[in-house]
């Protein structure tokens, strides 16, 4: 077997919830260490995520430009959401998204990487799904609202995704990581070697 993250839990001997906001909440846990002393870790409890990354014929990524108020940015992204209901299909909630977002569908979805956020902080994993054969969904646009009411979309080509990424000029980690992970599959075993889209998810276990 390679190189690979293992599950492990140090023990925690007091845990409190000092704040709970409308989807996330802060958790203040007292964890033994190795040595034998006890440490206070805060850490943001999140439901976890998707993100969709939607690839057209022509090579070209959706994505859509975004105000982010926590780094005072406007960032460009690939269509993402919560995983808003305990044990809910990454895939399912990946396709409501792209919808919501794009207004797109997709025949073809496979997993294209599994990331942990920011694990010094917070505990939200994110499924990143690669998405193909896509096409207008039907029916009427999804009504957004607040930060998203302002959204702009466009489909930029991955190399030059890729290059902005590099360059220090694209900062969303889920568009970073998409990209980039894209891009090696591509120039590897190709993304008919990536997971099925249903693959299982031991971070964020959820029903068929």
């Amino acid at each position: 077997m390679g190189i690979q993250d293992t599950p492990e839990e140090w023990r925690t001997v007091a845990t409190a919830t000092p704040f709970t906001g409308n989807k996330t909440s802060v958790r203040t846990d007292e964890v033994v260490m190795p040595d034998g002393t006890t440490v206070t870790r805060d850490y943001q409890v999140h439901p976890g995520s998707v993100a969709v990354l939607a690839l057209d014929d022509t090579g070209r990524v959706i994505v859509l430009r975004q105000y982010r108020h926590p780094v005072r940015h406007r960032l460009w992204e690939i269509p993402a959401g919560l995983l808003d209901i305990p044990g809910e299909n990454p895939l399912r909630a990946a396709q409501r998204e792209l919808y919501e977002e794009a207004h797109v569908k997709a025949e073809d979805w496979r997993v294209l990487t599994d990331v942990y956020t920011t694990p010094g902080g917070c505990d939200e994993a994110v499924r990143i799904f690669l998405a193909r054969e896509i096409s207008a969904a039907d029916g009427e646009r999804y009504e957004v609202s607040e930060e998203e009411a302002d959204m702009e979309l466009a489909r930029i080509p991955l190399d030059e995704l890729v290059r902005a990424v590099l360059a220090g000029d694209l900062h969303n980690n889920c568009l970073a990581v998409g990209v980039l992970a894209l891009h090696a599959a591509l120039t590897a075993d190709g993304v008919e070697a990536l997971r099925e889209a249903d693959a299982p998810w031991p971070a964020r276990p959820f029903k068929p």
